[in-house]
Parts: structure tokens; sequence; C-alpha cells
């Protein structure tokens, strides 16, 4: 993992926000919220919030009076992520680090993280800090994503940047999002922090969008790989993505396109 993993900043969140979060997070967010429903917490934080694709669906399903924290690393992120939900539903937003969070112990009934803990250098740190701020019976519900070669678009955005850079391929994708996919290593890690009880499923979505090119530049524009991209050649990001998206045309037709996804759900407890 490098700095430059967790770096969405500059034009990336709305990238993300508007070509990503349908494509990718938005079924998912739908499966997390339930769970977490499911819970009847009093207050839930949400960690990694990112442009706030769980956050929205949370506050519009948890009962008006669950406090409700979102955290996410990048301020940037969470800037777009106040702008998207109704002004009438209180979220308490807080610039935090997931290994380091600013909250007493036992604050909090469920901490729900989709899609980052793929990104925490120091997973088990992690996990032991999410087990401190939760209350004796609370819940910790995070996802992850599966194997690369599981996910049809980022394993064809990765396949393809490899032949547009074949002496150094940018490898962020299988790197970072789909480099934490090993279910008996995560319960594992989960054990280690003090996690007594781990439940995990494997959930598949397929992906829509309505073309190659919103998906190539989601994902080479709208993500950390975009630095990835630049780092090898400064004029190279629209060729790339006119590329990628070449590829995915090529694959899944001219649009509008679908893909398969695969992740992991997890609920542990202590």
């Amino acid at each position: 993992m490098t700095v430059a993993d967790k770096a969405f900043t500059g034009s990336i969140p709305e990238l993300y926000e508007r070509h990503l979060v349908p494509l990718l997070f938005a079924a998912y967010a739908r499966d997390m919220a339930q769970r977490v429903a499911e819970a009847a917490p009093r207050a839930v934080l949400e960690t990694a919030a990112g442009t706030g694709a769980l956050t929205r669906v949370l506050a519009a399903s948890l009962p008006a009076p669950t406090r409700l924290v979102a955290t996410d690393l990048n301020e940037a992120m969470l800037e777009v992520a106040r702008g998207r939900v109704p002004a009438d539903r209180p979220v308490e937003w807080r610039q935090a680090d997931a290994s380091s969070l600013p909250f007493e112990d036992g604050s909090f009934d469920v901490l729900a993280c989709q899609f980052g803990v793929m990104f925490l250098p120091d997973k088990v740190a992690a996990f032991g800090e999410a087990r401190r701020v939760l209350a004796p019976q609370g819940r910790f519900v995070f996802s992850v994503w599966g194997e690369i070669g599981a996910n049809e678009f980022a394993q064809t955005v990765t396949q393809a940047l490899a032949d547009v850079f074949p002496r150094d391929p940018p490898r962020f994708l299988a790197r970072a999002p789909h480099g934490y996919h090993d279910a008996d290593r995560i319960a594992a890690d989960l054990k280690e922090a003090g996690f007594g009880r781990v439940e995990r499923d494997v959930v598949d979505h397929v992906g829509r969008s309505a073309s190659p090119r919103d998906v190539a530049t989601g994902l080479c524009q709208g993500s950390p790989l975009r630095a990835e991209i630049l780092e090898r050649d400064e004029s190279a990001l629209d060729d790339a993505t006119g590329r990628v998206a070449e590829a995915l045309a090529a694959r899944f037709g001219p649009g509008p396109v679908e893909g398969r996804l695969r992740a992991l759900l997890f609920t542990a407890a202590a």
C-alpha cells in the first residue's frame, strides 16, 4: 500500500461519485444498510465513508433518533458526501483516520465500513480500534472486494493498462481494492484484534453503466489509479482512458454495459 493509494483528492471525488457509486457501490450499500438496521442501533459510526454511498442509505433507513457519524480520511470526499444527504437528517461529519478514531471507548453499537479496510496499513491494529469504540455487544460490519478475477470491470481495466504500459503496468486495482480478499486471513485478523464471533458472506451483484467510456473514466480518473497513470506519463491520461474504454467495449459491447461484481461481507462481534 502506498500513500497515493489513499489519496482521493482533486477531481477524483466528483468523478468517483458520478461514475463509480452507481456502478460499484450502490447495491452493496443497500445490503450493508439492511444488516446495520437489523441490529437496531442507537449510535452508528461509519468509517471510510467516501462520497456517502452508504451514508445516504443509512440516513434514509435508520430511525431519526439514531445517532449517525460519518468519517473519512479525505476531507474532499466528505465535502461531496455532505451535499448529498438531506438537510433534515442529522449526520455528524468528521475527518478521521480509521486507524486512530477520535471517539471514546464503547461509543457506538455498530461500526460500518464499506470497502475501506483494504486501505488500512495495519489491519489488526485498525480492527482493534474498531473494537475499542464499540459497545460490549456492538457489531463491526464491513465489506471487501473479492479477488480481481471475479470482478470483471476491474480485471479488464487492469489488463488493458498492462497493454498501455507493458514495462510497468499500473497495479492499483489489484494491489489495493482487490488486495485483501482471503476470507480466512481476514477472519484470523479479526480474531487477533479481539473479535470472537465472525460471520462472512460472499455477495454477488451486477454492475451496470451507460457506456464503456463511463466505466473507464470512473476507474482511470475517479480513483487513485489516476495517479499511477500520470506517474508513468503525465500526458497519457486521456489516451489511456480511451484505450481502456476500447478494451471494455470489446469485452462487454458498446453499451449499456454490465459486468459481474463479487464482494465479501463480514459481521464481527466480541
